[in-house]
């Protein structure tokens, strides 16, 4: 994944040893809180949310539990910002295993920022059924929240501008595991009296040894 026009790369905040270590982490708590997998459903929300949740899944088995079975929700159409994105918006679809009425289901994702996300995820989530429990799983908080929407489940919680960007690559999508920071490049602000020209008279005097 390159970076967006107009930025760059201010702080590395996971590499590949630490993005799987707090995964690690984030599995164990999850299962601490859950420990009836079979009960228990982790849905991804498109796109990088989908790998973490089987990542999440297959780490929680490793930790001693069963695995649980893993999800995938597209939330493009239940999004409120749905008619600025695209004309035709791409969809990756939507899986959901099974049915969630009365299971508890963790949404997972990689960022959580506005909230407005989640409320979409929410949203969809409930036309499939009515589950006993919802929690919500992310790998990094950057705040700035707009709605009163809370991780139950966090990796990483950093303060951030509202003009930069958390960069979440995932060997899945990216080929590459790491979270980086990334701030806008500043425009320079023109010299004072850069390309203007000087009089004629004082390019003579110059040019002028005595």
């Amino acid at each position: 994944m390159g970076l967006p026009p107009g930025y760059r790369a201010r702080q590395e905040l996971m590499d590949r040893d630490r993005l799987r270590r707090t995964l690690a982490r984030m599995a164990h708590e999850i299962l601490e809180r859950h420990p009836d997998m079979a009960n228990t459903l982790l849905v991804g929300v498109q796109t990088r949310g989908v790998p973490l949740a089987r990542r999440l899944a297959r780490l929680m088995a490793a930790a001693g539990g069963s695995e649980p079975r893993v999800g995938a929700l597209d939330i493009t159409l239940y999004r409120d910002d749905l008619t600025t994105i695209a004309a035709h918006p791409v969809l990756k679809g939507t899986d959901i295993p099974g049915t969630i009425d009365g299971r508890t289901v963790v949404l997972v994702d990689d960022v959580l920022y506005t909230g407005r996300t989640v409320r979409a995820a929410l949203d969809e989530l409930v036309d499939f059924g009515r589950p006993a429990r919802i929690a919500l799983a992310v790998l990094v908080d950057r705040g700035h929240r707009e709605l009163p929407i809370r991780a139950d489940y966090v990796g990483k919680t950093i303060t951030t501008a509202r003009d930069e960007i958390v960069q979440v690559m995932l060997e899945e999508e990216d080929g590459e595991d790491r979270v980086v920071l990334l701030e806008k490049v500043k425009e320079k602000a023109p010299t004072a009296g850069a390309g203007r020209a000087r009089p004629p008279a004082q390019r003579a005097r110059r040019g002028v040894r005595r």
